[in-house]
């Protein structure tokens, strides 16, 4: 799958969650608690990958215990949550953020926020190569969720992430650096490089990333999703980006 089917298919899924909104409404409205789960849990596919991913980061930096949580706890909580407080979805639009929304508010009452160490922020700029490679050799070693199947977690709400390179660089004059990159490193590389910065990010910039550039959802929606402001998720997806873009000028010494 190409750069512009994946982010197609992103959107189109959007599109279809939204398209679900009056049947849901008329279940809700008819007391018909059966048929709007049965349908609700097509709508939840990229949900249960989003809890998935969150579990999987907090298992790996120790934040809940193995074994204790599955996706599919988040996801039963979530079927009652949805049918209890569907009033609140003011439109078609709002459906699929508002689902994250919950599901967002279900986790982070379950997981515990690590401290974070911004040893990485502050060093970024020195890292040699060669220190690059060693960092990543461990974190692969070491079993990090990104890269190694949990047992908790099933293919369905655990898809491997499809980073790309237009995710970090936006601007239009990136396209030659972009071209440069792709040949040289390969999707491969670039996804698992671009998974291991993130693993060291803050949570909440590494959660406003993900949910602008795997689930495409816009600073808008991720502001109502996190209970943030619009200004707050603006930064925090710009200095997710700067820090991605001063990673891979280091690490493989390409210039703008």
């Amino acid at each position: 799958m190409d750069t512009l089917e994946y982010y197609e298919s992103k959107k189109e899924f959007n599109v279809f969650v939204a398209s679900t909104f009056s049947d849901l409404t008329r279940f809700k409205e008819q007391n018909d608690q059966s048929s709007f789960n049965n349908l609700l849990l097509k709508d939840l596919y990229q949900v249960k990958r989003y809890i998935g991913k969150r579990l999987a980061a907090a298992l790996t930096k120790g934040n809940l215990p193995k074994g204790k949580y599955k996706v599919d706890d988040f996801v039963d909580q979530l079927f009652i949550e949805a049918y209890t407080n569907f009033y609140e979805v003011e439109s078609k639009e709002r459906l699929h953020p508002w689902l994250f929304k919950k599901a967002d508010e279900l986790l982070e009452e379950t997981i515990v926020d690590e401290e974070f160490d911004d040893y990485f922020l502050k060093n970024i700029d020195d890292y040699s190569r060669p220190e690059w490679d060693a960092m990543e050799e461990k974190f692969s070693t070491d079993g990090d969720g990104d890269f190694v199947m949990i047992d908790e977690l099933d293919d369905i709400s655990y898809a491997k992430n499809d980073y790309v390179l237009n995710h970090v660089f936006i601007e239009d004059n990136n396209k030659e650096l972009i071209a440069q990159l792709d040949k040289e490193l390969g999707q491969e590389n670039i996804r698992r490089h671009t998974t291991m910065v993130l693993h060291n990010l803050p949570l909440p910039m590494r959660t406003v990333f993900e949910l602008a550039t795997e689930f495409q959802f816009s600073p808008n929606e991720i502001a109502m999703i996190r209970n943030q402001s619009l200004e707050e998720v603006k930064q925090l997806l710009e200095n997710a980006r700067k820090i991605l873009e001063v990673s891979f000028f280091n690490r493989y010494d390409v210039k703008k």
